[in-house]
């Protein structure tokens, strides 16, 4: 792949991102994978090749999210990430660093890499999953953005689920 097709996939994906966060909402995903992450076949998973640095594409897409007036992350990543060896998988070691740094100010949490292709696969069965696949050659590297409301905190959920209760209009949603 020459540098110019190179430019057009990275435009291409950011494009996306672009066009796709104003559509997004809570229960969406944004997923950041290494390049031996599956094609998931769920009906609301839409895989893109970014033939881009890993890391790159985390900062632009959390950018992305953080600029926007009515998203906000919650991290998701691989539980295994704590585990696999610098000598097994060279670059692990700045890369679990890099990692920690920039999700620093995120609620993120360590996950079992299954459960989470499985927490994707139920969440595409309603809702879209936009999964960008970068040239990352660590395994377990993955960053699963699961999308939340800015708005709207999980605190006021329950305030306006507990008013509802007492009201007696039940708490389903």
């Amino acid at each position: 792949m020459g540098s110019s097709a190179l430019a057009i996939a990275q435009s291409g994906w950011e494009q996306k991102v672009v066009d796709q966060l104003p559509l997004m909402g809570h229960r969406n995903w944004i997923v950041i994978v290494d390049s031996a992450y599956p094609l998931q076949c769920s009906p609301g998973v839409e895989t893109i090749e970014t033939g881009a640095d890993h890391l790159t594409v985390l900062d632009r897409v959390l950018e992305a999210i953080n600029s926007s007036k009515h998203l906000r992350p919650i991290a998701h990543t691989d539980a295994e990430l704590e585990w696999v060896a610098e000598s097994n998988a060279p670059g692990v070691d700045i890369y679990r660093a890099e990692l920690k740094r920039r999700l620093a100010e995120i609620p993120a949490r360590s996950t079992l890499h299954e459960e989470l292709i499985d927490q994707l696969n139920d969440a595409g069965r309603s809702f879209q999953v936009l999964v960008l696949k970068t040239n990352m050659t660590i395994p377990y590297s993955s960053v699963f953005l699961e999308l939340d409301c800015k708005y709207w905190s999980a605190q006021s959920e329950a305030s306006l689920r507990l008013q509802m209760n007492a009201s007696g209009r039940g708490n389903s949603r």
